[in-house]
């Protein structure tokens, strides 16, 4: 494509908006106060907080439906905000965390179906969002002022403040590009699309708001192939999808 039609594909793509939607997804089960999702081509992994009772929970949904097939808990103790999430292979990385800025967090590895646990480390501060990347997984803290990348064991390989300055609540590793989506100083939703290791940012993203006056990256950001999900809502909780661009693949 020539270079003249791909910034005009990139600069018409600016907003969440000028994507096409794809239909909504409904789901139904109790969801709380959602914060991550990943999914595959049958199951959405959903994150999310039930305040009230100190409890995390980590639940599958059928893609297809929106019928919610299983849940477990994963809190411990004071550790009970489970945040963003990331699928690997057949597990799923979920941190949880005490319900305060600069706390603790354990790390956990569950088995994808089973949501059995598999393995855990703990970590000095409150991560909001984790995805996997090739050294390992990289996580955010509390508003994503800074980056941790550890490997799979936990052991910690550096840190690094957030040059993008938006707060994100989840984030994804796609086409060698960290994906993450969270809210601006001013409470407006964006994606922003950030080189790795380096953190540049490549492509930022205006999200807008659902029906319900949310921003779209509230809380959960997913991407399977060109397709953008995004789980902004609290119970009764809504999936979004939208189409990327052929031309960011």
């Amino acid at each position: 494509m020539p270079l003249a039609a791909l910034l005009l594909a990139a600069l018409s793509a600016d907003h969440l908006g000028n994507l096409r939607a794809l239909p909504v997804l409904a789901l139904q089960g109790e969801t709380f106060h959602v914060q991550g999702v990943d999914l595959d081509d049958q199951s959405i992994w959903i994150s999310s907080v039930d305040a009230r009772n100190k409890r995390g929970l980590l639940s599958v949904f059928d893609l297809k439906t929106g019928r919610l097939n299983r849940s477990a808990e994963v809190h411990g103790g004071a550790r009970y905000h489970p945040g963003g999430i990331s699928l690997d292979g057949e597990s799923v990385w979920v941190p949880v965390a005490e319900y305060r800025r600069s706390s603790t967090t354990t790390m956990q590895k569950r088995h994808a179906r089973s949501l059995a646990l598999q393995s855990e480390f703990a970590v000095g501060d409150h991560i909001g969002a984790v995805a996997v990347v090739p050294e390992g997984l990289v996580g955010a803290n509390w508003d994503a002022r800074e980056f941790y990348v550890w490997t799979v064991a936990g052991k910690l390989l550096r840190k690094a403040p957030n040059p993008a300055g938006v707060a994100f609540q989840d984030m994804k590793f796609v086409n060698g590009m960290l994906v993450a989506g969270g809210l601006e100083s001013d409470g407006s939703g964006a994606i922003v699309w950030l080189e790795w290791p380096g953190l540049k940012t490549l492509r930022k993203m205006r999200t807008g708001r659902t029906d319900r006056g949310i921003a779209f990256t509230q809380e959960g950001l997913a991407i399977r192939g060109r397709v953008l999900y995004l789980l902004p809502e609290d119970g009764p909780s809504r999936l979004f999808a939208f189409e990327l661009p052929r031309e960011w693949n």
